[in-house]
């Protein structure tokens, strides 16, 4: 039988959601011998692979990296998570939303820069004008809130999946019922 490929992915955030992963603990193994992470900032693989069955998505699209990165993604899942407050509603990344990219540039890299002012351009991906929740950049399957997601709720997702039914989530989140 072979395994369901799974990849996790970090956008703008803090990576809370990536922590709650890893502390799913020995659960972990328990889904290693159904799942294969081909993908993720926990594992040394640099390419998105072409095709993916579940991928878990933390955080926000923020600048114009994130806004390549989620759409390729979109294109190799087959199914595609929110994953944490950041992915789902902009959460703390979307603070900046209000005020506007250029006064935050501003504050950042004028006001308080003491060194070598100025916005950074080389190797830092342009910021987009707005913050945006995954599903205002593209399709998604399955949303997950929570600033994380618990452990016990990620894992229940997945095992949800993996038997080919969409997780009830009422009673595990606090959008819950």
């Amino acid at each position: 039988m072979s395994k369901i490929t799974v990849a996790t992915i970090w956008l703008d955030g803090c990576s809370g959601c990536h922590m709650s992963f890893l502390d799913m603990d020995e659960r972990l193994m328990q889904l290693a011998e159904k799942i294969e992470l081909v993908y993720s900032p926990l594992v040394d693989i640099k390419e998105f692979p072409e095709s993916v069955d579940i991928a878990l998505v933390e955080g926000s699209v923020s600048n114009t990296d994130d806004l390549e990165k989620i759409r390729k993604v979109r294109t190799h899942a087959r199914y595609l998570v929110s994953l944490g407050d950041c992915a789902v509603t902009g959460n703390v990344p979307g603070m900046r939303n209000p005020q506007g990219t250029a006064p935050m540039l501003h504050r950042a890299y004028h006001e308080n820069a003491t060194l070598q002012q100025g916005i950074p351009s080389r190797q830092v991906p342009a910021l987009l004008p707005v913050v945006l929740p995954v599903h205002q950049a593209v399709p998604v399957d399955l949303v997950v809130p929570g600033c994380p997601p618990s452990a016990d709720t990620i894992y229940y997702t997945l095992c949800e999946l993996l038997e080919g039914r969409i997780p009830d989530l009422a009673q595990r989140t606090r959008f819950g019922a």
